[in-house]
């Protein structure tokens, strides 16, 4: 039978010469680049750590596809910018991703549907989410060679807004909105994410702020005993049982101080002596910082406390950090607190281009997966820029330029009798970074 080959209507003559363009290009992709995160996955398995934490009770004679499959795909797919789970209803036939799942393009069997990974999302049980938490705080650790002298973890909480009757979905007034509210930690040095973790849609306790960086904390030291952590967080995480947990555990901390009645009086003296240099100076801003000891009533003991107090012909403003830390009041304010605004650009990257807040299930379980998956595609883009060459510009760019540069990329793939023949684009503008990041991850074995 001869088959009608559909073509695009409708498109403009170009300098006089019709424009004739039709479905018949072959074995297609616009996703080339996922070949390119197959080698990353395969090195740090994400997949399977986490399929490993699940307990498959289906029949294996009925069974097509395995937990570590689909776990793979997913995340291919949300690297890619496929962040909903129905998008693989269409994926699970690009020759492309059934590549970078180790199936062959033709004659392999097709991905997984829609409903498929929704039983997935529903599978795991907490105790199995806890279990993976763990795994991701491995996969943090064994990723670092050599092992690190010293480590700073940032930790912050950010708004995840929902839209109907989820589980832990509270109202939260400074939102002014639904939501969930997880908390991050990453590791400052590196960008890599340590934890993610969902939880209802209001500010955390101490206890339970405590509670999460113990685990943290322990689940590190069982793999690096001896490494120096610190801890960085905004003002609500300076928590007396926070610092107490961080103390007696022996890491450093820093955090940003509430003001209060007390601590506004001891920087009064402060304010002005700023304010009269900066007259005396002639200049339109003056800083200056300030240390001391101070205790709270809810304090177990007395603590540094540095004050930043910059002045301006508009008055002076006052800001506390509380530290456990050496070392003179400048640095550790500017140098080492204030450094931790890079964290909102890693939330973002988390939230923003790996889309993680697409949290849409009813269970709170399916969610927490959601965000495991999510996760393991940041460390998939993430390992992406670590293989650009070092001075080049991929180094600092966003996972959405990385996206758009190296995954969304045009590629045919014919499956012959021996070998499978990728073919790129010759007009590809980013050529040798390709190939240099290509030849980076290969040489970093599986």
């Amino acid at each position: 039978m001869n088959q009608t080959i559909a073509y695009l209507p409708g498109l403009s003559p170009v300098e006089n010469k019709q424009l004739c363009a039709r479905f018949d290009g072959g074995r297609l992709s616009s996703d080339g680049g996922v070949l390119l995160l197959r080698g990353i996955e395969k090195r740090l398995d994400i997949a399977a750590r986490l399929a490993g934490c699940l307990t498959d009770g289906r029949d294996p004679a009925s069974t097509t596809h395995s937990y570590a499959d689909m776990i793979r795909a997913r995340m291919f797919a949300i690297a890619c910018g496929y962040e909903d789970c129905d998008d693989l209803d269409v994926l699970r036939f690009d020759p492309a991703f059934k590549l970078a799942c180790g199936r062959l393009p033709e004659t392999g069997n097709d991905l997984m549907s829609q409903p498929t990974l929704s039983r997935l999302e529903n599978a795991p049980s907490w105790r199995q989410l806890g279990r993976m938490g763990l795994s991701m705080i491995d996969l943090f650790c064994e990723s670092s060679d050599p092992i690190p002298d010293r480590i700073v973890l940032d930790i912050d909480d950010t708004e995840d807004t929902v839209h109907g009757d989820q589980q832990l979905a509270l109202f939260n007034a400074h939102y002014d909105n639904y939501c969930f509210q997880p908390i991050h930690i990453f590791e400052a040095t590196t960008d890599k994410p340590v934890l993610s973790l969902l939880r209802p849609g209001k500010r955390p306790s101490g206890e339970e702020e405590a509670r999460i960086l113990k685990h943290v904390i322990r689940r590190i030291r069982r793999h690096w005993p001896r490494v120096e952590i610190t801890v960085r967080g905004d003002g609500h995480y300076g928590t007396p049982e926070v610092m107490d947990l961080l103390e007696d555990l022996g890491c450093g901390y820093i955090f940003g101080l509430p003001s209060n009645a007390r601590l506004s009086k001891i920087g009064e003296p402060w304010c002005e002596d700023v304010a009269v240099r900066r007259v005396r100076s002639g200049k339109d801003k003056l800083r200056r910082f300030f240390q001391t000891g101070y205790r709270a009533k809810s304090w177990s003991r007395e603590r540094s406390v540095i004050a930043r107090v910059e002045a301006t012909s508009k008055g002076s403003d006052i800001r506390f950090i509380v530290t456990n830390l050496p070392g003179r009041a400048k640095l550790l304010y500017g140098r080492v607190y204030c450094a931790r605004g890079r964290m909102e650009n890693m939330i973002k990257e988390h939230k923003l281009y790996t889309k993680s807040d697409r949290t849409s299930c009813h269970r709170w379980e399916a969610n927490q997966f959601r965000l495991f998956l999510h996760s393991g595609a940041y460390w998939l883009l993430h390992q992406l820029r670590q293989a650009a060459p070092r001075r080049s510009l991929w180094r600092k760019a966003t996972f959405e330029t990385l996206r758009r540069a190296f995954l969304k990329v045009a590629v045919r793939i014919e499956e012959l009798k021996s070998r499978l023949r990728i073919a790129l684009p010759s007009a590809y503008p980013y050529r040798k970074a390709m190939i240099s990041m290509a030849g980076c991850i290969a040489a970093q074995g599986p």
